[in-house]
């Protein structure tokens, strides 16, 4: 990567942290929100090597829409179409249920871009991080391993994109 990706990656991690800014976390320590966008490109980044602006761009900012005021038209005037729609595909529609979403998450990771496979990737290998962790501190442990199970269904949708990063997430659900 060229160093003149930097600024806007950098840009959209203070865009991010501004929208996230009140928000925290569901482990026992409600660590701050943007902890968890920078782990994402950070696992991308540096266990992936992965170089390209529009996935680390996305990473970033993958939860404005869904979890904060943001439109997608403001994404778009800020980061431009490519990075808005891979932000729009890993989005999930929150007037359905979440039994709902998680069952379509399930079904449309074989069909999004590569870029947003790699988004949901690493947002697979962090909540599972997170999940083994710090769980949040009302979780039973059937309730981590439902969560396990699930993620492990949706990778199943997404594998072929990154050998490397779909060994990461193999290796902590086996470790779990």
């Amino acid at each position: 990567m060229s160093h003149d990706h930097s600024g806007a990656i950098l840009a959209a991690a203070a865009f991010a942290a501004e929208k996230h800014r009140n928000q925290r976390r569901k482990d026992a320590d409600a660590s701050p929100y943007i902890n968890h966008p920078i782990a994402l490109a950070n696992v991308l980044a540096n266990e992936g090597g992965v170089s390209d602006q529009t996935v680390l761009c996305a990473a970033l900012l993958h939860d404005t829409i869904e979890d904060t005021e943001t439109t997608a038209q403001e994404l778009q005037a800020r980061f431009g179409p490519q990075v808005t729609g891979v932000v729009l595909e890993v989005t999930d529609d929150k007037s359905l249920e979440k039994h709902v979403r998680k069952q379509l998450q399930i079904e449309h990771a074989p069909h999004i871009s590569n870029e947003a496979k790699l988004v949901k990737l690493a947002d697979k290998i962090c909540n599972v991080r997170d999940i083994l962790a710090s769980p949040p501190a009302d979780w039973s442990a059937e309730r981590k391993q439902e969560y396990l199970n699930w993620a492990a269904r949706v990778v199943a949708g997404l594998r072929g994109i990154h050998p490397g990063l779909e060994a990461v997430f193999d290796g902590l659900v086996k470790g779990a």
